[in-house]
């Protein structure tokens, strides 16, 4: 387990899921923030599953509507980074799903939920409201995990399970997300020659589980890239290779985090430094490559 905090800020403790869970929840968090009004910024990320035990707020996405947040909610898949208001006391548990937990937990097209929050009362039957007040009288992550992991495994086994041909899809989207300019031609390429996969069928899967089509994919991923490599101090040369210029770079990297690669550096974000500075709670969970046994239960 890891805690992510600055004095006087927000907090978050963050831990690896592990066992059944895998591969469909890449982390659980605990957030928490004791002032009475917060501002801060949602990076992108391919989806979770939030009880929000204490406080309330909204959220305000990139076209510029707003939603209120839910006590407990299914956040889509964004398209950028999206600002949020918080009025605390506010503890939050979240569960990071990755893109093959979408489709397997939350069964819906995620393309159709980008930028909205969904109401999860009802996610897993009656027993989500139950479990939201179970969570009220918790005080630890490891509580909370425990509490919420039975019922995990039981939408795991309700949901229609992913196509075996959909696997080596997943897994050439991965590699596809590591690699510094890799073409969309090659992400073609690379999904047909293993599952024969054709150009349309690409582009609706990755609709269905990232919630974008390829070409956005690959902003996202080349953003989500270049800040971990800036925040962790790389050179700006090692950088700017897969853009166009320095100032394409930056209005990439502040329209898919929020921040500008001078701000990256300097913010005390809790949450900022949990999903670029640590390998196992990066931005986009699921997508850049880590030893995780996809058919694993």
């Amino acid at each position: 387990m890891l805690r992510f905090a600055a004095p006087g800020h927000p907090t978050t403790e963050a831990k690896r899921a592990t066992g059944r869970l895998l591969p469909h929840v890449a982390f659980f968090y605990l957030f928490r923030c004791d002032d009475p009004e917060y501002h801060g910024v949602e990076r992108i990320d391919l989806g979770q599953i939030r009880f929000m035990t204490r406080g309330e707020g909204e959220m305000t996405y990139p076209d510029g509507h707003v939603e209120k947040l839910k006590p407990i909610m299914v956040a889509g898949p964004g398209t950028g980074a999206a600002s949020f208001t918080l009025r605390g006391p506010v503890e939050v548990f979240g569960v990071v799903l990755r893109a093959m937990g979408w489709k397997a937990m939350i069964g819906l097209p995620a393309h159709k939920f980008t930028d909205h929050i969904i109401d999860g009362s009802k996610l897993f039957c009656e027993r989500a409201p139950e479990l939201l007040e179970r969570m009220r009288e918790m005080t630890t992550l490891d509580e909370m995990i425990s509490g919420i992991a039975p019922l995990l495994i039981m939408r795991q086994e309700e949901v229609k399970p992913v196509p075996e041909p959909h696997y080596p899809f997943l897994l050439a989207v991965r590699e596809w997300a590591a690699s510094e300019d890799v073409s969309i031609d090659e992400l073609y390429a690379r999904i047909h020659a293993t599952s024969g996969l054709g150009e349309r069928q690409v582009q609706r899967l990755c609709l269905e589980y990232f919630g974008g089509p390829p070409t956005k994919l690959k902003r996202k991923f080349r953003a989500a890239r270049a800040a971990m490599k800036i925040y962790r101090g790389a050179p700006l040369d090692d950088v700017l290779m897969p853009f166009a210029d320095q100032s394409h770079m930056i209005n990439e990297v502040k329209h898919f985090t929020g921040y500008t690669p001078t701000t990256l550096k300097t913010s005390n974000d809790p949450a900022l430094a949990m999903t670029l500075d640590n390998e196992n709670f990066h931005v986009l969970p699921g997508v850049i490559p880590e030893p995780v046994d996809l058919r694993s239960n």
